[in-house]
């Protein structure tokens, strides 16, 4: 609600929304070279032409820090709500949508675009109030980036404007507060994990993310091909053939079978996807073309 947003972030908005034509926020995103920008209006993150990530900006949680910088907390707890409370299996699977497009976004060093939206309701009822709409969404025209990704604390800070700035510990601290990255909930196990148990949690990310995007993800491991899922499109044409690897509590590093070796040998569309923290919360992956392999974190050497 434009009560809860910043004054500085709010008369943005409002130049914006007064001075530029009237669109939809379907039309916003899809003016900004979103694919299918219809089909995918309920998501939150979009890719778009050129490569681009497009993130929706609650402007409710927008901070203003030093010298008029802005700066937005991104929360990587995909279970829980802002407000409080467990998400549901869609909300989570949205949320992990997300957090995957911004990853991607950080690690090939790349500029956000942003959409700033304010909302109807009270921002920590946006994802439990059925009659939450979109009051208020304007296109960024200042780039942003990703600052810092800090798994351990379940947090992320994004940046308006040129690299080389970060907010100071009490703005961290305020931004907190004003509730954007919900209090850190352990869930899981508490011990060690057994590699059996973080490989299954592995599959179970991987499957369900490429599900998500409309792929069909066939858990192949027990066939001994060299790779545990096969992704095709809805034509059935193979899109990855991924060798699954998990890190998690007790479980920092993995081999690679001679099958796995072999099938890497021969290239495309073979990948080894390394998911870490598979067992908690804030679980992502990456993956490795054959000739990037030894790149992977927590690859022991093969033994002569």
């Amino acid at each position: 609600m434009d009560k809860e947003v910043d004054p500085a972030v709010l008369a943005v908005i409002n130049e914006k929304r007064l001075t530029g034509e009237k669109r939809t926020p379907v039309d916003i995103i899809a003016r900004m070279g979103v694919f299918d920008a219809r089909q995918q209006a309920s998501e939150n993150a979009w890719l778009a032409t050129g490569d681009t990530v497009i993130a929706t900006l609650w402007a409710e949680f927008v901070s203003v820090g030093a010298g008029g910088r802005w700066f937005y907390l991104e929360s990587l707890d995909v279970q829980h709500r802002v407000g409080g409370g467990e998400r549901s299996a869609l909300q989570v699977q949205r949320a992990k949508n997300r957090l995957d497009l911004l990853k991607r976004s950080l690690d090939a060093g790349r500029a956000l675009r942003a959409v700033l939206q304010t909302n109807r309701v009270a921002i920590r009822d946006l994802e439990t109030d059925r009659s939450a709409k979109v009051s208020t969404r304007v296109p960024d025209d200042q780039e942003w980036h990703i600052a810092t990704w800090e798994p351990d604390q379940k947090m992320a800070v994004l940046v308006r404007g040129p690299r080389g700035w970060l907010p100071t510990e009490d703005e961290l601290q305020a931004a907190r507060a004003r509730g954007s990255v919900p209090a850190v909930i352990q869930h899981g196990v508490s011990g060690p994990a057994s590699r059996e148990e973080v490989q299954a949690a592995a599959m179970d990310y991987l499957t369900r993310h490429f599900a998500g995007y409309g792929y069909k993800a066939e858990n192949v491991a027990g066939q001994n091909l060299g790779y545990d899922i096969e992704v095709s499109d809805k034509k059935g044409a193979t899109l990855l053939k991924l060798a699954v690897k998990g890190t998690g509590p007790g479980v920092t590093s993995f081999q690679l079978t001679g099958e796995e070796r072999a099938c890497a040998k021969r290239g495309d569309p073979w990948r080894l996807a390394v998911v870490t923290d598979a067992l908690g919360p804030t679980a992502q992956h990456k993956l490795y073309k054959p000739n990037e392999i030894d790149k992977a974190p927590g690859l022991e050497p093969l033994l002569e």
